[in-house]
């Protein structure tokens, strides 16, 4: 976060969660942008935490990586301790608990968190605080709100892994095309219940 004009700018993303059938898309642009200057075209703001989930932010790039880094940590001691594999809400409850631990001085990023596990998909998504809310698809970051208008039109339940897959794509397009903080290509990590069934850059 840097001060530009005594206005706080804080870097834009369009990041997007989807949950479908039997998998979650997650995807996010790949511009890291402070005001009117692009520091980076490759930024990755998609990120594998487990075998069957992930996570994708919208925020500062260091507090992002700071988050995930510190979730990971958290997520591998359970695994130690359990010797099993977390389920998606533990996954997102981790992030939610370190969140609102750190309240008072808290990290400046929106976090999706989606997997599949043996209760089924799962999106959730968590605010600065650690709010913890579960839906069907979702969009956060500055091009957010034209990426939730084309997941509102476009979205049905119980679809096919590629076409959420798609259909990320389009909101993430949608978001950059009006959204001058998001660009440069697209990551996009798809989860099915066997795992990670992809994780790719779509250039564009």
């Amino acid at each position: 976060m840097v001060v530009q004009q005594g206005y706080y700018i804080i870097p834009g993303a369009t990041t997007v969660g989807i949950k479908g059938a039997d998998s979650v898309v997650l995807a996010s642009e790949k511009r890291l942008s402070y005001g009117n200057f692009v520091v980076s075209k490759n930024a990755q703001k998609v990120f594998q935490l487990t075998k069957n989930a992930g996570a994708a932010c919208a925020g500062l790039v260091s507090d992002m990586q700071g988050l995930i880094r510190e979730a990971k940590a958290l997520i591998n001691l359970y695994i130690l301790e359990q010797g099993r594999l977390p389920s998606v809400n533990t996954v997102a409850k981790v992030l939610s608990t370190y969140l609102f631990g750190n309240r008072f001085f808290p990290y400046f990023t929106e976090t999706v968190v989606g997997g599949v596990d043996s209760t089924g998909p799962h999106i959730y998504v968590l605010d600065p605080l650690g709010s913890m809310i579960e839906d069907d698809y979702t969009a956060v970051g500055s091009g957010a709100e034209i990426a939730a208008g084309v997941l509102e039109t476009w979205f049905k339940p119980g679809a096919r892994s590629e076409e959420i897959s798609e259909l990320a794509v389009k909101a993430v397009k949608a978001g950059a095309t009006r959204d001058a903080a998001s660009g440069n290509g697209i990551d996009i990590l798809v989860i099915g219940r066997s795992g990670v069934i992809r994780m790719e850059t779509i250039p564009f």
